[in-house]
């Protein structure tokens, strides 16, 4: 009876959209709470002021999330679609593909909710859930490990069998009383390919992420300058990174999403870059309406975009840098100095002179004494 109670909630959840349903206890994920512990505490998640010990102790017990958990049932869907064309022919960046369709959170958490709700009818009885995407405190990849749903790959990433890890996870905590699933008895092996082609060296052990110098982090989360050092290796991405998935073994033969709502949308997967450098903010909300890429902000795209355009280095972004150098916030014009610093050619250095005898940020400054300085 038990069992057959199980199959009708996965199959539920398959039915409700989620191309795989696991199930495990509410006892606390104590292996994965220590290591991000660790983490913290040696600095590696600098940058991220909400991500403290106190919020990974909580994420890591269920049961102080929902008085009387019992069980927590892992749901994932897959946002793997179809490699779209080349569109435009100015110089482009890239985009992390979890970003080219809808804001996948208002999805996932409209699709939990209609679980979630449901569960009575299904097991007949009053049902207490609580329901967490990846924006609330729940460690959702230690529960997708342990309910089978994937088994943790070297670049910390939730790997699945037949999805890869391209992937999002949503998590229904609830006081049924259910069997739980095995975790799956694999692992990355011997292979240390997202480790070896991560360019700036982020992944800086097997499972251990030093967030400050992840891509991902530094185009979406970070608010302040870029790192000089780190600029050159952020390459063209302008949102978030998939180097580490893209070279991932078990993401070759992944099974590619039916969800159309992940589907690229305009050109997110590699938009052209110079006329985004002309957006207001209202231009950038409209483009930009129901997409994660709204969590970089207007200032932290148009600062990606600047170091994109002088890793590119594609002439025809100077006259828009050199707008952007004048005329848009001390941080993008700083990042627009260095660009302009990077694509080198006769008129750059008039340009940074011209802007540097107007400027009053002292940081914007130093980038532009940088940049002349690299030309001489």
């Amino acid at each position: 009876m038990r069992n057959t109670l199980e199959h009708s909630i996965k199959e539920y959840g398959r039915e409700a959209g989620f191309d795989l349903v696991g199930i495990t206890t509410a006892e606390p994920f104590l292996r994965d709470e220590l290591a991000a512990t660790e983490r913290v505490r040696h600095g590696l998640m600098d940058g991220l002021p909400w991500y403290t010990e106190e919020r990974v102790r909580k994420a890591n017990r269920p049961k102080l999330l929902l008085a009387g958990a019992r069980s927590v049932v892992s749901l994932a869907i897959s946002y793997l679609t179809e490699e779209p064309g080349a569109d435009g022919d100015g110089p482009a960046g890239k985009v992390a593909r979890y970003a080219w369709g809808d804001d996948y959170h208002k999805l996932l958490k409209g699709r939990l909710r209609m679980f979630a709700d449901g569960l009575p009818e299904r097991v007949g009885r009053p049902v207490k859930t609580r329901i967490f995407v990846d924006d609330g405190p729940m460690n959702d990849r230690a529960a997708a490990e342990r309910a089978g749903v994937g088994f943790f790959g070297k670049n910390t990433n939730i790997l699945t069998p037949s999805h890869g890890s391209w992937v999002f996870l949503g998590q229904v905590i609830t006081d049924l009383e259910l069997v739980p699933d095995t975790p799956l008895a694999k692992n990355c092996g011997e292979c240390v390919r997202c480790i070896d082609e991560c360019p700036t060296g982020a992944i800086v052990a097997p499972y251990v992420i030093d967030s400050r110098r992840c891509i991902s982090f530094l185009t979406i989360e970070l608010r302040g300058p870029i790192p000089v050092e780190l600029r050159p290796m952020v390459g063209d991405w302008v949102f978030g990174c998939d180097i580490c998935q893209d070279v991932c073994p078990v993401n070759r033969d992944a099974i590619q999403s039916l969800e159309p709502a992940f589907r690229q949308r305009h050109d997110f997967s590699a938009p052209e870059l110079l006329p985004l450098l002309e957006l207001d903010d209202e231009g950038f909300s409209r483009r930009f309406q129901n997409s994660p890429i709204k969590r970089a902000k207007r200032i932290g795209l148009q600062r990606n975009v600047c170091v994109a355009l002088g890793n590119i280095g594609d002439k025809r972004a100077i006259p828009a840098l050199a707008r952007a150098l004048v005329e848009a916030e001390p941080l993008v014009r700083m990042h627009a100095a260095w660009a302009l610093g990077r694509l080198g050619g006769p008129e750059i250095a008039q340009v940074l002179e011209s802007a540097q005898v107007a400027e009053q940020d002292r940081d914007v400054l130093g980038e532009i004494e940088a940049a002349l300085a690299e030309r001489d």
